[in-house]
């Protein structure tokens, strides 16, 4: 009886040593749930659990929660992890969706690279969750063509939408890549941003402060909701840019030829006509629009451009004269970019509109018959400007190759 016993003490003392090390040898341990009865509703009471565990091998690791009706809600699946203890917290939301109020089976599986699985499971109650996710109604984007090149013609973007509930919005443009993201800023309005209520962005490419736009291709706008317990809406558009650039235009080396045609010199005596030549280039990569009058188009001294019915339009590039002692606005004087039948000629929203090409150069030519002394001195300086309007005219195209002008009697 006594040699039984010996030996199966000697047996279980080889035996356990092996048991405790199959036991230290499982892949998953130390798991724990704690609270086990959340009300994620942003109230600051309970809105989250923490989960623990160890891993005391890499493997594969998932955690679920498994409803009454068999369905599994991944919060993690398939995340490769090292071995050490981890905690993460978890609030009720699966895939930007809050789970419904009840009685939930969690399940904390790990999967070795030998592939055995090891899993431990309890149970989480979820009550008085908020549900609602935050809405982003009436969703628009206009124009969806947008040719952010500053020529006053489709250069910006407004996106709209109406927010349902307080939560965190994000809006991006997406290139074609499907990787790089452009971030919109929204336009401060009496709904502060994440408020419920209409919401505005506007977007211009960049171009505004000097910077070059995203390139031409077609694009995807997202905006994506976040609430405060995490509940998460995304809607999407489409958006197209074309024709997207800095425009950029200067008189060519800043000459100006001033003369009087019946003369040839720069003595202009009144009722005789002060002409001018010079050369527009565009060195920029995109189109600039540009309107009337023509090239050649004869002005008074005593007329503007706006007395001729061709009054400024926002974005529009046009050669202007001016002199010393003009009482009125800068560059009375203004014609188009060139002769409109060798500029490209396009029809946009019904109407039609100039452009100088990249690349190009266009010949101006323009002449003022002094019906008045413009100024009280028999020696005027006069010069020219190339003027992108309402918008700005770069240091390098204004004031441009002041010459005096002799005004006879």
């Amino acid at each position: 009886m006594f040699q039984n016993l010996n030996k199966f003490l000697l047996i279980l003392s080889f035996t356990l040593p092996l048991l405790v090390a199959c036991a230290s040898s499982s892949t998953l341990s130390a798991v724990s749930v704690n609270p086990q009865t959340i009300s994620p509703n942003a109230d600051g009471l309970t809105d989250v659990t923490r989960i623990s565990y160890s891993l005391n091998r890499s493997a594969d690791l998932s955690i679920y929660l498994v409803d009454d009706q068999g369905q599994r809600h991944y919060f993690r699946e398939g995340r490769r992890r090292s071995a050490g203890d981890y905690q993460v917290d978890f609030g009720g939301v699966v895939n930007g969706a809050m789970l419904p109020n009840g009685a939930y089976t969690w399940v904390v599986e790990a999967v070795a690279d030998d592939g055995q699985a090891t899993s431990q499971q309890g149970q989480l109650v979820i009550e008085n969750a908020d549900t609602a996710k935050p809405e982003l109604q009436g969703f628009s984007i206009y124009p969806q063509v947008f040719t952010p090149n500053r020529d006053g013609i489709d250069d910006r973007v407004t996106i709209n939408y109406s927010l349902t509930k307080e939560a965190e919005v994000s809006v991006y443009l997406i290139a074609p890549d499907g990787e790089t993201r452009y971030p919109i800023a929204e336009r401060e309005r009496e709904v502060k941003p994440g408020q419920p209520g209409f919401h505005t962005y506007d977007y211009e490419g960049g171009v505004d402060q000097g910077a070059d736009p995203p390139p031409d291709g077609l694009y995807t706008v997202q905006a994506e909701a976040v609430d405060r317990v995490g509940n998460r809406t995304l809607v999407t558009g489409t958006l197209t840019i074309k024709e997207g650039g800095v425009p950029r235009a200067d008189i060519v080396a800043a000459d100006v030829d001033y003369y009087n045609p019946a003369t040839g010199t720069q003595i202009v005596p009144l009722g005789q006509t002060l002409a001018f030549t010079l050369t527009v280039e565009n060195f920029g990569s995109v189109p600039i629009r540009t309107q009337g009058p023509g090239s050649g188009e004869p002005y008074r001294s005593d007329e503007n451009f706006n007395t001729k019915g061709f009054f400024e339009s926002a974005g529009a590039w046009r050669v202007g004269i001016d002199y010393e002692g003009n009482p009125s606005y800068a560059y009375p004087y203004r014609w188009a970019i060139g002769n409109l039948d060798e500029l490209e000629k396009r029809v946009v929203n019904n109407n039609t509109e100039y452009y100088l090409l990249p690349g190009q150069r266009a010949v101006v030519t323009g002449s003022i018959q002094l019906v008045d002394v413009p100024g009280d001195k028999d020696s005027v300086n006069f010069w020219a400007g190339l003027i992108h309007e309402q918008v700005a005219i770069d240091v390098f195209n204004d004031h441009v190759d002041p010459q005096p002008i002799r005004i006879g009697f």
